[in-house]
């Protein structure tokens, strides 16, 4: 079957267009840790100072990020989650935690991050409406998007 030229309207879609660049969940990672300048990124991340730079003035452009002048002379600047960039630090908990689970053993995790109450966080989504921890077999789809259904597109 041929790719559709109208997919689906779908956030996840929307927020990977921000995101799902290489280096930018990682960029908002460091940036959450508190390393926020430019030489820091680019050491703990490994991008090229090139695609680096773009991608965060794509994250500063989308209001994922601040940007903190920290020196005058030369003018360099600091980088700081927004809201937004806070908003989106349980998805980067959450991937760590799968990751931990599905890709690494306990003995090799190369890092651990431990909640307010001094045990290691153990990220789970739960519904706010009800308190119940979210689970696929929980959940039902209701399509808005007009002239879509769960499975596609409806009949022209």
């Amino acid at each position: 079957m041929a790719a559709s030229k109208d997919p689906r309207p779908c956030s996840i879609a929307d927020t990977l267009a921000l995101v799902g660049e290489k280096y930018s969940l990682l960029v908002l990672r460091e940036v959450c840790l508190g390393n926020g300048r430019f030489d820091q990124l680019v050491r703990n991340i490994g991008a090229p100072r090139d695609i680096l730079a773009t991608r965060l003035r794509r994250l500063v452009d989308a209001g994922i990020l601040t940007k903190q002048p920290y020196s005058e002379r030369p003018q360099r600047f600091e980088y700081r989650p927004s809201q937004a960039g806070l908003e989106l630090e349980p998805v980067l908990m959450t991937l760590m935690a799968w990751g931990d689970r599905h890709l690494r053993t306990a003995a090799d995790r190369p890092m651990v991050l431990e909640h307010s109450c001094g045990r290691p966080l153990a990220p789970a989504v739960t519904c706010r409406a009800c308190g119940d921890e979210v689970r696929h077999e929980d959940l039902t789809a209701r399509p808005q998007a007009p002239g879509w259904t769960v499975t596609g597109p409806t009949a022209a």
